[in-house]
């Protein structure tokens, strides 16, 4: 029997199966999260673009299992797979934050990962676009597991061209603006996909807001290009002053100051190392995690989100899986958020399918 047929509304673990028999089999999806498939949450895992588009999911969990645009620690390119099988919950869960069972208001699934082969930097980004496009065109909200942060530049771009005529705004929450004209000569490297989606039309300047940056990178040259194409740029200094959910109420606005959607891309050392050390380029003096989880939270509640992603999870660098996990919550968070809203519209849960 299908996964999402043997779906029972309820959480797994205070639900057993009828009929009494302590022995009786339980669906893969009601399982604890250490056995069976190993997909998002033990989501339904439907790779096909035409089974896709015969579902027609509300979303689709994309892996984009690719680091070899990097400037220091590889590795990223585990990062999916991490943070698939980051969780401590399977079945059906319950956001105590929202107060919604969020897969009972949307169907999720999860479409596997791009075909990345590697050492083919140019090949890498284009599967991932045709992989974001297909999960598009069967009509669910692709949210990408990177992978290092230029994968935002063909996943972004894929989105773009599909809500085209509207017009798309970007959140980025990152310690780095990642807009480097190159990497000592690469144009696609993981510092400069934000320039690459200005230049090529996918985002206007003034429409690209980043939240969290700090540090000591880029130099004074990238932050003048930043500035004379009307990027928005919120600093950590901003953020200890006025508080994170101030500072992100202002990115919204101006992520929608013009554009219909927003594409949320959240680099996973916007947070402090010492909360996500994980990751190939970590910066301390970051964002808490509770404060990163409000945030996306407050984006995916506000805004009409068009795709997202989360990326540089590197879990060789990782402790007890605490960057995977706050990846992998990140992602949660934006599907309970979605569901709230759908909830708060006044739509009907999803019909109850039982064995």
């Amino acid at each position: 029997m299908a996964d999402e047929d043997r779906r029972r509304r309820g959480t797994n673990d205070e639900n057993p199966p009828s009929g009494g028999d302590p022995y009786t089999e339980y669906a893969d999806f009601d399982l604890p999260a250490y056995l069976g498939l190993s997909s998002f949450q033990k989501l339904p895992w439907l790779t096909d673009g035409a089974a896709l588009a015969e579902r027609h999911p509300d979303v689709a969990i994309i892996g984009a299992p690719f680091d070899d645009a990097v400037s220091h620690r590889p590795g990223a390119r585990f990062g999916p797979r991490a943070i698939r099988t980051a969780s401590c919950h399977a079945g059906s869960i319950n956001s105590l934050q929202l107060a919604i069972q969020p897969f009972e208001w949307l169907d999720v699934v999860d479409a596997g990962d791009a075909p990345v082969v590697p050492a083919n930097l140019e090949r890498g980004h284009e599967v991932i676009h045709r992989k974001v496009e297909a999960v598009l065109a069967a009509g669910a909200l692709p949210i990408v597991l990177g992978g290092d942060h230029s994968i935002t530049f063909p996943s972004a771009s894929a989105v773009a061209e599909a809500v085209a005529p509207k017009r798309l705004g970007i959140v980025h929450f990152d310690a780095h603006p990642d807009a480097a004209a190159s990497t000592w000569g690469v144009l696609r490297s993981h510092g400069t996909p934000m320039r690459r989606l200005i230049e090529s039309g996918a985002v206007a300047g003034r429409n690209f807001v980043q939240v969290g940056l700090r540090g000591y990178w880029p130099p004074p040259e990238t932050l003048e290009w930043m500035r004379r194409h009307e990027l928005r740029s919120h600093f950590m200094t901003e953020i200890e002053e006025r508080g994170a959910e101030a500072v992100v109420a202002d990115a919204i606005a101006e992520a929608l100051d013009g554009p219909e959607l927003v594409y949320l891309s959240v680099d996973i050392d916007v947070l402090d190392p010492g909360m996500a050390p994980g990751t190939g380029t970590p910066e301390p003096g970051g964002m808490l995690t509770r404060e990163l989880l409000r945030a996306v939270r407050q984006v995916a509640g506000a805004v009409d989100l068009a795709g997202m992603d989360i990326v540089e999870v590197a879990p060789s660098y990782d402790v007890a899986e605490v960057t995977a996990m706050a990846a992998h919550r990140c992602v949660l968070e934006t599907i309970s958020a979605l569901a709230a809203r759908r909830r708060d519209a006044g739509e009907s849960q999803r019909p109850t399918k039982v064995d």
